[in-house]
C-alpha cells in the first residue's frame, strides 16, 4: 500500500517556508489569488537556483509536496523532507513509488510541486518531460504555472549559494489551465500533445511574467 504523504507535514514544511524565506529574503508574490483555494492542483515552477523550491514552499498560499531528486535526501535532509511531506524521486529510472505517492496527493486533493524541466537550468521551460502531463491528466488537475525570477541573479557574498541577504525574488503565479483535451486519454499521442500545450502556456507564462516585473 502506498504511503500517503503528510498533509500535515507539508503544511508544517510551509509555515518554516515562511519564516526562511521571508527572513532571509525579501519575496514579491504575484498573482495568489489565482490559486484554486481547495482540490487537486500542479505547481509547475521554473527552476534556475536551489532556493526555488523553498520559495515556492514559503510564498504559495497553499501546502505544497514537492517531487525532489532523491540525491538532496542525504543526511539529516532526509528524515526532514520526508517529515514535511515532500516525496524523493528516482530520476534515471521509472520511479513508481514516487510516482504513487504524488497521485495520492492528487487523489486528497493537496498540491502537487514539479519543476517540469527535470533539473536546474536556465529556468526558461525550454525543455520540458512528459511526467508533468501525465500527472495532470492522471490526477485531473489543473496546472499552475510559477515563474521564479531573480533567484539566480547574482550569488551572495556571504553564502555563495544563495542569493544575497534580503534581495528580492519575484514570484508570480498564473492562472490555472487544464493540461489534457477532455477526454483522459493518456495515450503516448495524446500525452505529448498534452506536453506540447503545457509548453506553450508554461513559456507564456514566463514571458508575462519578465514583463510584469522587468526581470
Amino acid at each position: 500500500m502506498t504511503e500517503v504523504p503528510s498533509a500535515r507535514g507539508a503544511e508544517i514544511g510551509r509555515r518554516i517556508g515562511v519564516g526562511l524565506m521571508y527572513g532571509l529574503f525579501r519575496p514579491r508574490v504575484l498573482g495568489a489569488w489565482r490559486v484554486p483555494a481547495t482540490g487537486p492542483l500542479i505547481f509547475a515552477v521554473n527552476h534556475s537556483h536551489n532556493i526555488d523550491g523553498p520559495m515556492v514552499m514559503g510564498v504559495a498560499p497553499r501546502a505544497t509536496h514537492f517531487l525532489i531528486k532523491k540525491e538532496a535526501f542525504i543526511g539529516p535532509l532526509d528524515p526532514f523532507l520526508t517529515g514535511i511531506g515532500q516525496l524523493k524521486v528516482d530520476r534515471d529510472t521509472t520511479d513508481r513509488t514516487a510516482i504513487s505517492r504524488a497521485l495520492s496527493v492528487l487523489e486528497n486533493g493537496g498540491a502537487l510541486g514539479i519543476f517540469p524541466e527535470g533539473t536546474r537550468g536556465e529556468g526558461d521551460f525550454a525543455a520540458i518531460r512528459a511526467g508533468l502531463a501525465y500527472f495532470a491528466v492522471r490526477g485531473a488537475a489543473p496546472i499552475v504555472p510559477v515563474a521564479v525570477l531573480g533567484s539566480s541573479d547574482r550569488p551572495g557574498r556571504l553564502v555563495k549559494a544563495l542569493p544575497p541577504l534580503r534581495s528580492r525574488v519575484d514570484v508570480v503565479f498564473g492562472d490555472p489551465f487544464e493540461a489534457g483535451d477532455g477526454s483522459g486519454r493518456r495515450t503516448r499521442k495524446a500525452l505529448d500533445a498534452a506536453t506540447e500545450r503545457i509548453q506553450k502556456q508554461l513559456t507564456a507564462h514566463l514571458e508575462n511574467a519578465r514583463r510584469l516585473t522587468g526581470r
